[in-house]
């Protein structure tokens, strides 16, 4: 269940898990509030913490030593664009140059993200890359349509769709991350009861942007929200948007009538924080912490079959806008910093929001992670591995199932992580600790735990007994056998040449 307010809902929510209910923390007000003019930087330092809110986390720093570490990202590409907020905090811009393939440069100052296709910029800073603008509305008699956009000649079929999720007749409002081929886009939903009879009772739009990227999409939430609520009650106004878009649209490379073939891609590196006090980063206060909260201690289920690239569904009825930050965060829980690794193994794609009209996309993706309010895909098994509905796991894999099976090694893996939890929330409130926050420590927890396991490995593979032992497997913080399969598609998954001994006890 999910809290909203009359606020921006990226810049202000809460999820609710069964039996438990806690009260949302009212943030700041958002900066995008107005249509023109360039954005400009936070004026300070976002809150951090347990609480949610304060729109996309201010990622302070973690307990890492004083270098980063080169991420392989699950999504690679040939070039690295940093983001990076502007302001005192930051008194120096630098330029990175990307290594090869398969290797993203850190960012120094935290978190980078890659999109190949975008040449590299010679000072960090935040580039403005809308590439369209657009309104869609339902009409009773011919359902979702594109009323207005900007520019008139994109190409938006389907958004009418993916804007405003099935169900959403339902709600008042939602927020809506998808994708758009290459492109990425969010999109505010509203509906209104108006005294109308051609329009039974209720009018229903969203405000929508696409971008080559999803991590600025955020500073806009508020004024997407803002605008589709213009739209409601005045419609046909389009100034505002108009000039949203001359202001912030991008300048792209000509690649086939302007569009870009390559998508983006992103990746997560260690935090520095003797070098940057703050650093935003690509999701909200709270959201990884909310969505281990859900999930307890499936989580590990979850992380097993994100780090074996298997096509994740997950369904959920609307509102929506909560559970595409659990395909972000299902993506965060297979990073790995290790160079090399994952080079040859499918691309852990965030696809966000799907409908029925991404079936012949997903028919042709190895691995991704997507969300839904369409129950009928339940019934598409050829499209995915791993289905969730609420935080019911499952699988229709046979060879997937005994991955479901929580053994002693992922209680106690999930123990750790909650003991850390309660460390970093005691030194918060005792020692008004502010240098760490809980997002660090989930996403740092789970990359230095696939660290663990392929630095075992590739040191097993490298040795003149490439024979994994039991001893092995619990030096990797996994159950000799009730982690076997595991082990053996992890294996196969990413092309390690080592052999596994432990016998299985159910076989004779």
């Amino acid at each position: 269940m999910v809290e909203q307010s009359d606020r921006a809902p990226l810049l202000d929510w809460e999820e609710i898990p069964p039996a438990e209910s806690t009260q949302a923390v009212p943030p700041p007000p958002g900066k995008e509030d107005a249509p023109a003019g360039k954005s400009s930087p936070p004026d300070g330092p976002a809150p951090t913490g347990t609480a949610p809110g304060t729109g996309w986390s201010s990622s302070n720093n973690t307990t890492t030593a004083t270098t980063t570490t080169t991420s392989s990202s699950p999504m690679r590409g040939p070039s690295v664009t940093a983001v990076v907020p502007s302001g005192d905090a930051f008194p120096a811009r630098a330029r990175v140059e990307h290594p090869g393939p398969g290797l993203a440069v850190p960012d120094p100052r935290g978190l980078d993200r890659t999109f190949p296709g975008f040449s590299v910029r010679h000072q960090w800073e935040e580039k403005d890359q809308i590439v369209a603008v657009f309104v869609v509305t339902f009409d009773t008699r011919s359902g979702n349509m594109i009323e207005w956009c900007l520019p008139h000649d994109v190409n938006l079929d389907g958004v009418e769709f993916k804007s405003m999720a099935s169900g959403s007749h339902r709600i008042a409002n939602d927020f809506i991350y998808f994708r758009k081929g290459c492109y990425f886009g969010l999109a505010c939903f509203a509906n209104m009861p108006v005294e109308s009879e051609l329009e039974r009772g209720a009018r229903m739009k969203s405000v929508g942007i696409l971008s080559p990227s999803y991590t600025l999409l955020y500073r806009y939430m508020h004024f997407l929200e803002n605008q589709v609520r213009h739209q409601l009650q005045c419609p046909g106004q389009y100034s505002p948007l108009e000039a949203f878009y001359e202001d912030k649209k991008a300048v792209l490379p000509p690649a086939g009538n302007g569009l870009v073939t390559a998508c983006p891609t992103w990746s997560v590196t260690t935090i520095n924080r003797c070098m940057h006090p703050e650093m935003k980063i690509t999701h909200p206060a709270g959201c990884m912490s909310q969505f281990i909260r859900f999930f307890g201690e499936q989580i590990m289920v979850l992380w097993k079959f994100a780090l074996l690239r298997k096509r994740i569904l997950i369904f959920s009825p609307p509102p929506v806008g909560v559970v595409c930050y659990r395909v972000y965060c299902c993506c965060s829980l297979a990073n790995v910093s290790l160079p090399g690794i994952g080079v040859s193994v499918p691309e852990l794609r965030p696809f966000f929001y799907i409908n029925i009209a991404d079936i012949t996309a997903l028919e042709t993706e190895l691995s991704y992670v997507a969300c839904t309010t369409e129950k009928i895909f339940e019934e598409k098994k050829d499209l995915y591995d791993v289905y969730i509905d609420n935080q019911n796991v499952k699988t229709h894999r046979d060879s997937l199932q005994p991955l479901l099976r929580l053994n002693g090694a992922d209680k106690e893996k999930y123990r750790k992580l909650s003991e850390q939890r309660q460390m970093l929330l005691y030194s918060q409130e005792v020692d008004g600790d502010c240098t760490s926050n809980e997002e660090d420590l989930f996403i740092l927890f789970f990359m230095e735990l696939n660290n663990r396991i392929f630095q075992t490995l590739s040191e097993v593979a490298g040795s003149a007994d490439p024979t994994l032992t039991a001893e092995h497997v619990r030096a990797m913080g996994l159950d000799p056998q009730g982690d076997r399969s595991f082990l053996v598609d992890l294996l196969e998954v990413y092309g390690i040449d080592a052999m596994l001994v432990i016998d299985n006890p159910c076989c004779p």
